[in-house]
């Protein structure tokens, strides 16, 4: 038996909620009348296409599920969804393989929004060696799953305690952003990965003022120490485009970026 469609109404309540914001304070933040609110949760106002789409930008709703909404609302579909390989996508995959080429000899990649990985410079496959299960590291790779898993890089990473509560706050924050089910699932498996002991370091290199995490990952080359930025398409309109994420991986020391010059294959 189909479920009921769900009304524009509905679609506006959940996100609202999910922003934990009341009905007065959503609008105020909208800067329309909470009567108008109301009147267009109830179904008993049809908003236009331009106030639907400002409502959905004030609640900040992803791409993706706008489209659902504006279905809802008798309007047809604004935010296309391509393959990256789509040839209308070839500016933006040319892109994406400049920064991370031009981050060489620095680790760089690309996830989608199941942090399932795109691309990746050169710089990445020597900080792979070493994973013992190597399904992690064939086909979709799951970046998360290969970091976190205790046969993946998770026995390398020498400050696993912080650098796991790390990505599963990260994956909490993107979760209630986007209510994501396979983000649900994602974050289910990797909370029951064996925690590991609660440990800190009080040497310079790992307090950072308390502004970053880093990732202390153990190598042939050593301990390297990274500092990671993650770079997103600003105003995309297109629904994979908005869900791409670049994470670049920096030197946290002298000693790091050596050894990664020293690493990158053809140096």
């Amino acid at each position: 038996m189909m479920s009921p469609a769900r009304s524009l109404g509905d679609h506006l309540r959940e996100w609202r909620r999910r922003r934990r914001l009341s009905q007065l304070e959503f609008a105020l933040e909208a800067d329309i009348s909470q009567r108008h609110l109301s009147f267009i949760e109830s179904g008993r106002s049809l908003p236009s296409r331009e106030m639907l789409m400002h409502l959905a930008e004030r609640l900040g709703i992803p791409l993706r599920e706008r489209n659902p909404m504006l279905l809802a609302a008798g309007f047809a579909p604004v935010f296309r969804e391509r393959k990256l390989d789509d040839p209308a996508l070839a500016p933006a995959r040319q892109a994406i393989d400049l920064i991370l080429k031009g981050h060489e000899p620095f680790p760089a990649l690309a996830v989608d929004r199941h942090w399932t990985l795109i691309a990746a410079n050169a710089a990445v496959s020597p900080l792979l060696a070493g994973v013992v299960d190597t399904s992690l590291t064939e086909g979709q790779i799951n970046v998360l799953r290969l970091s976190l898993h205790p046969q993946g890089l998770a026995p390398r990473i020498a400050n696993l305690f912080e650098w796991r509560a790390h990505l599963l706050e990260r994956l909490r924050q993107q979760i209630a952003a986007t209510g994501d089910p396979e983000l649900i699932k994602l974050l289910e498996e990797l909370s029951a990965y064996p925690a590991p002991a609660a440990h800190r370091s009080n040497t310079p290199e790992r307090d950072f003022a308390g502004i970053a995490v880093p990732l202390e990952l153990i190598t042939g080359a050593g301990q390297l120490s990274f500092l990671s930025t993650t770079t997103v398409f600003g105003t995309p309109v297109d629904v994979t485009l908005s869900e791409l994420a670049i994470e670049s991986f920096f030197p946290a020391n002298p000693q790091t970026a050596e050894a990664l010059r020293t690493m990158l294959p053809g140096r």
